[in-house]
């Protein structure tokens, strides 16, 4: 046991990417790379090149910045600013480079650039820092290291389900030689009805699903954010690892949990609407659900279905808690913006409705909440506390689904916006879920 214990501890695809000396080695590389190539002999470098290097750095940086917030427009909220703090040092390191390299000799030209690359290196990390991407390497290299299974769609095991007044974790006993772990498997769920276009779904299926009788599970179905893709659940969050660890502790039950595609590539933003962009609510209202259904063994009480997500994904959850209350019962929305956005409400109805804003404002959560009452509708508001305008934001939805008569409840973790707080938050909802599901009391 020691043996293998020490054996993962000094793997070093484990070590930090985030915390501990391989951050601070990257940083105090990278500040010293920057300042070996500010800092060079004569009064040329000092009046005019060095200053030249600056400028250039500055309206590159601006440019940079236009280009992704105000042009290309990838992301609804745009860029951190600490995210452009780092691309301008990174930036100012190549412009540097570019006015230092002319005048030195082939061996100096090589240190330039291993500098300039590290500078590089180190704004790609500090990056990573805040939004904990990648907290390993193992994390990092997940997409060629980790296997899926294939998935288990043999629906003829005999059930077991709680009757009234109790809760499966009541009833339910695990039998001898249960695995210790769940299985995770990369399967497409077409657009039958909506036609939408997705890329293939992760599914989680707990201990407790190979088993025979074999419990019907709540049902989780996790939308991740944009840009994104629906490996991330498992790759960055690492939520099989999570649900494992609750199973190990409740007899091999979890929920199931289906990780589906609602952008139809990284960088698009389908709003999880019914739209000229694309129907892609009624791929997670209908043609998601149909597929579990037809796939899986698995409760089928509305209850017991979660729409969650993070950021793009949150919003979404949101969405269809209030356009498909009847599937949906309980929804987890964390960080998510407050309205389905493409930057501003008019971009949005004009892009998403040809400009018809009571086709926007008929599906738009906030104005649907306003209409409608949701008693039998149970929801998880979560966000980061320096997750400024998202804090806002989510506060205006919680006091929305109360008001909507929702059980309804706020938690704010400490960090920003990204998986710093998304991966913590599910290993403390997960508890919380299954309460809300009827797996656990």
């Amino acid at each position: 046991m020691n043996t293998v214990s020490l054996a993962v501890t000094w793997n070093p695809i484990d070590w930090s990417l985030i915390h501990g000396p391989i951050p601070r080695a990257v940083l105090l590389a990278g500040w010293g790379s920057l300042l070996a190539l500010a800092v060079s002999r004569g009064r040329p470098w000092w009046n005019r090149r060095l200053p030249a290097a600056l400028v250039l750095a500055a309206v590159l940086t601006k440019l940079v910045d236009m280009a992704v917030d105000d042009w290309w427009h990838p992301f609804p909220e745009g860029l951190p600013r600490y995210v452009i703090w780092w691309i301008a040092w990174a930036v100012t390191g190549f412009c540097l480079l570019g006015f230092r390299v002319p005048r030195l000799a082939r061996r100096g030209r090589v240190l330039a650039a291993v500098g300039a690359a590290l500078v590089l290196l180190m704004g790609a990390s500090q990056v990573n820092r805040g939004f904990e991407q990648y907290p390993s390497g193992r994390v990092m290299l997940a997409p060629w290291l980790s296997h899926t299974q294939e998935l288990t769609t043999s629906k003829e095991a005999r059930t077991v389900s709680a009757p009234p007044g109790k809760v499966l974790s009541e009833v339910w006993h695990a039998p001898p030689g249960l695995p210790d772990k769940g299985t995770v498997s990369k399967t497409p769920i077409p657009g039958v009805k909506s036609g939408f276009k997705a890329r293939d779904a992760y599914v989680y299926l707990p201990p407790a699903y190979q088993a025979s009788p074999r419990p019907l599970l709540p049902v989780i179905v996790m939308l991740g954010g944009q840009p994104g893709v629906p490996e991330d659940w498992v790759h960055t969050a690492q939520l099989n690892e999570t649900l494992d660890a609750f199973a190990a502790e409740h007899d091999g039950l979890a929920p199931i949990v289906v990780m589906p595609d609602q952008l139809g590539s990284t960088w698009a933003n389908p709003l999880c609407l019914d739209s000229k962009i694309g129907k892609t609510q009624t791929y997670l209202a209908e043609d998601v659900p149909n597929w579990v259904r037809h796939n899986l063994q698995a409760s089928e009480d509305r209850r017991s279905w979660v729409i969650g997500g993070a950021s793009m994904g949150g919003t979404c959850a949101l969405q269809l808690a209030v356009n498909a209350p009847q599937v949906y019962g309980v929804f987890l929305d964390m960080a998510g913006q407050e309205e389905p956005t493409l930057g501003s409400r008019a971009e949005t109805v004009k892009a998403a409705f040809d400009g018809d804003e009571d086709a926007f404002t008929a599906v738009n959560p906030l104005d649907v909440m306003s209409r409608k009452r949701f008693p039998d509708t149970v929801g998880a508001i979560v966000v980061g506390e320096k997750d400024d305008d998202f804090v806002v934001m989510q506060r205006r939805v919680y006091e929305a689904a109360l008001a909507a008569g929702m059980t309804a409840k706020f938690d704010l973790m400490p960090g920003g916006h990204g998986w710093v707080v998304f991966r913590p938050s599910m290993v403390a909802q997960v508890p919380w879920l299954a309460q809300q599901t009827g797996l656990t009391r």
